[in-house]
C-alpha cells in the first residue's frame, strides 16, 4: 500500500468531540493570562531591564534607537517591545508598572488566540481528518477540528515552561507571538479546499517577520523566512501550489522574497539578543539542555513526540511537517543561544499543536498516565503554596514560616482579602474539576488536557495572589534600592561604578536615585555605589571614599551593594551616624561577598 492510501490513525466518533463549554475556557485563559501583570514590582534580571529602559525612552531622556541607562547602554535591547511599552507608559504615566507590562499582556493573549486558531485550521485539512466510518458515526469535522483547537490550547497553558516567562515584559514574549502568528499564516496558506486570496494570510505573515526582526531574534527571522517556505514544498497537499494558474494568481513567492528581504533589513538594523554558542562542547552541556528542555515543555513534548510517531507515514502532511519545522527551527536556535530558555519558549505554541493531534491516537492508558501525573504533581504544588501562607499567617504549622524567614529575612507577612478570595475561589473550582474527572469518564478527546491545563493554572495563580508580597520581598530589587536611597538626600546624585545592568535599573527606577556613570575618580557627584570587592577597596580608600551602608539582596548575601560618601571632616550620613573607613576585605570575606 502506497503511503498516499495509508489510512488516518487518527479514529475518532462524533461522541469525542463534545465541545468544552466557551465559559469554562475562557474563564481558564483569563485566570492565566492576567495574574502575574497585575499588582507586582518589576523582578530581576529582565523584568526589571526592560521596565527601566522603557522608563527613559517614554522620558524622552534617551534614543530610542540606542538608550542609555545611567550612561551604559541597555542590556538585550529590543526596539519592538520597548517602544511599545514607552508608548504605553506615556498614555498611563500614573500606572507605569502596569502601563508597561500591556503590550506583553495583549502578545501572550494574541499568542493563545493565534495557536487555537492554527490548530483549528490544520484540524479542517482531509490529511489531519479521522477515519470515516463503513456506517457513519465519524466525528464533523468542524466539531472535530474545533475540540483539537481547545485541546491543543489546554496543552499550552499546562507547559511549566511558560507561566514565567511569558508574564514578565520581555521581548521573549513577543518572540513566541511571532512563531505563532508564523504557524497561523502557515495554516491559513495551505486552507482545505481551496486557496485564500493573498490578503488573507500575506500581510500576516511579513508582518510576523519584521516582529520577530524588531524583537532581537533578526537570525530566526532570516532563518524563518527562508526555511518555512522550503518546508512547503515537502507537504503533499496540492493546494499549496497548485497549478501554475493558481501561482500566478497568489504569487506565493513574491511574499516569501518580500518576507527574506524584511528579516534581512531587521538583520542588519537590530542588535541580536544572546551569544551565539552551542550549550557546550562537551556531552555535560548537551545533558543540562536535554533537562531542561524535559520540564519546560512538559507535557506538550511526550504528547507531541506520539503525534509524530502514530502520524509517522504521513509526515509530509501540512499538520505534521509545519509545526514540527518550525520546532526544529526554534530549537536550532535555543541551542545556537547557548540553551536559553526564553527563545525555547517559542517552540510551545507548535509544540501544543502536534500535542493536539496526538489524542485522535492516544491509549487510554497513557491518557490515565498524564491525568493521574498532574493529579498528583499539581494538588502537591498548591498545598505546598496553601501550606506556606497558612503557616506566615497563623504560626501553625511553624516549621514553613522558620524557613521563610531565614531565606527572606525582614519579610513581614499580611493578610490581603484581593489574594485570597481569588486563591480559595481557584482551589474550589480546582476540587470540582478534580471530582468530575474522576467520578466520571467523559469520552471526549480534550479530557486528557483538563487536569494539566487547570492545575497549571491554579499553581499560577496561587502563587501570584498567595505569595505575591513574599516573592515581592524576595525577587525585586526594591528592597535593596529603597534602603540605599535612604542614605541619599533626595536631590543628590550617585555615581555607579561596575554595577550590573538590572542593578542600575533597580537603583533607577525602584529607588529613584540619580545614577551617573563613573569611577571612584569622578567628582560629579558625593556618594558612590559599587559591589563590595576586595580590589577596588584600597583604591576607593585613597579616593577619600567613606562606607555609609552595605545592603545585600534579601534572598542572596552574595549579591549586595556598598554605598560610599566622599570624606569629608566630622561628615554624617542623612540618619547622624559617621562614615565607617573603607577596610580592605579578606580573600575569605571577599569569596563570602562580606
Amino acid at each position: 500500500m502506497s503511503e498516499a492510501r495509508l489510512p488516518s490513525p487518527a479514529i475518532v466518533s462524533q461522541t469525542a468531540v463534545v465541545r468544552l463549554p466557551r465559559w469554562g475556557l475562557w474563564l481558564l485563559c483569563l485566570a492565566y493570562v492576567f495574574p502575574g501583570f497585575i499588582g507586582r514590582e518589576p523582578w530581576k534580571t529582565a523584568d526589571v531591564r526592560s521596565f527601566a529602559a522603557m522608563q527613559e525612552i517614554a522620558a524622552g531622556r534617551t534614543s530610542a534607537w540606542q538608550p542609555l541607562l545611567a550612561g551604559e547602554p541597555v542590556a538585550d535591547f529590543a526596539p519592538l517591545p520597548h517602544w511599545l511599552g514607552a508608548w504605553a507608559i506615556q498614555m498611563l504615566p500614573t500606572s507605569a508598572e502596569l502601563a508597561y507590562r500591556l503590550p506583553s499582556l495583549l502578545a501572550l493573549a494574541f499568542t493563545l488566540s493565534l495557536t487555537g486558531h492554527a490548530i483549528f485550521r490544520f484540524a479542517l485539512l482531509p490529511g489531519a481528518q479521522p477515519v470515516a466510518f463503513a456506517f457513519g458515526g465519524q466525528a464533523n469535522p468542524i466539531d472535530y477540528a474545533r475540540t483539537l483547537a481547545d485541546s491543543g490550547l489546554l496543552a499550552l497553558m499546562a507547559c511549566l515552561g511558560l507561566a514565567q516567562i511569558s508574564h514578565e515584559a520581555s521581548p521573549a514574549v513577543f518572540w513566541m507571538l511571532s512563531f505563532a502568528g508564523l504557524m497561523h499564516t502557515l495554516a491559513l496558506r495551505v486552507p482545505a479546499e481551496k486557496k485564500r486570496p493573498w490578503f488573507l494570510w500575506g500581510p500576516q505573515w511579513l508582518i510576523c517577520l519584521v516582529t520577530l526582526s524588531l524583537s532581537g531574534q533578526p537570525v530566526a527571522a532570516v532563518l524563518a523566512a527562508m526555511g518555512l517556505p522550503a518546508i512547503m514544498l515537502l507537504t503533499r497537499c496540492n493546494t499549496h501550489f497548485g497549478s501554475s494558474e493558481g501561482m500566478q494568481k497568489s504569487r506565493p513567492w513574491l511574499t516569501w522574497l518580500g518576507g527574506l528581504l524584511l528579516a534581512l533589513v531587521g538583520l542588519r538594523l537590530t542588535p541580536t539578543l544572546g551569544a551565539w554558542d552551542a550549550p557546550g562542547s562537551d556531552a555535560h552541556g548537551w545533558l543540562v539542555f536535554l533537562k531542561q528542555m524535559t520540564w519546560f515543555a512538559w507535557p506538550a513534548w511526550p504528547l507531541a513526540a506520539w503525534a509524530l510517531w502514530r502520524w509517522r507515514h504521513h509526515w509530509q502532511t501540512p499538520h505534521v511537517l509545519l509545526p514540527s519545522g518550525l520546532v526544529l527551527l526554534i530549537l536550532l536556535s535555543s541551542v545556537s543561544q547557548d540553551g536559553s530558555d526564553r527563545v525555547m519558549m517559542s517552540a510551545l505554541p507548535p509544540l501544543a499543536g502536534l500535542a493536539a493531534f496526538s489524542l485522535p491516537t492516544l491509549k487510554r492508558s497513557f491518557g490515565a498516565w498524564v491525568d493521574w501525573f498532574s493529579l498528583l504533581f499539581f494538588t502537591f504544588c498548591s498545598l505546598a503554596v496553601w501550606v506556606v501562607w497558612i503557616s506566615l499567617m497563623t504560626g501553625v504549622p511553624a516549621q514553613p514560616a522558620l524557613n521563610v524567614a531565614r531565606l527572606a529575612p525582614g519579610y513581614v507577612p499580611e493578610f490581603h482579602t484581593w489574594a485570597f478570595v481569588p486563591a480559595l475561589a481557584a482551589t474550589i473550582a480546582w476540587t470540582a474539576v478534580v471530582y468530575w474527572r474522576a467520578s466520571r469518564h467523559p469520552p471526549a478527546l480534550w479530557k486528557s488536557m483538563v487536569i494539566p491545563a487547570t492545575g497549571s493554572v491554579l499553581c499560577w495563580l496561587l502563587l501570584m495572589t498567595l505569595w505575591l508580597p513574599l516573592l515581592d520581598h524576595a525577587r525585586s530589587y526594591g528592597g535593596l534600592a529603597r534602603r540605599l536611597a535612604a542614605n541619599v538626600s533626595p536631590t543628590g546624585c550617585v555615581i555607579a561604578w561596575e554595577l550590573q545592568p538590572a542593578q542600575t535599573a533597580g537603583l533607577v527606577h525602584q529607588g529613584h536615585l540619580r545614577l551617573l556613570r563613573g569611577s571612584p575618580e569622578s567628582k560629579d557627584c558625593e556618594h558612590l555605589v559599587t559591589p563590595p570587592s576586595r580590589v577596588s577597596d584600597a583604591r576607593l580608600a585613597a579616593e577619600g571614599w567613606m562606607r555609609v551602608t552595605r545592603v545585600n539582596r534579601l534572598t542572596d548575601n552574595k549579591e549586595g551593594l556598598m554605598l560610599l560618601v566622599r570624606q569629608t571632616p566630622g561628615q554624617t550620613t542623612l540618619d547622624g551616624e559617621v562614615p565607617e573607613p573603607v577596610k580592605a576585605a579578606s580573600p575569605d570575606q571577599a569569596e563570602n561577598g562580606e
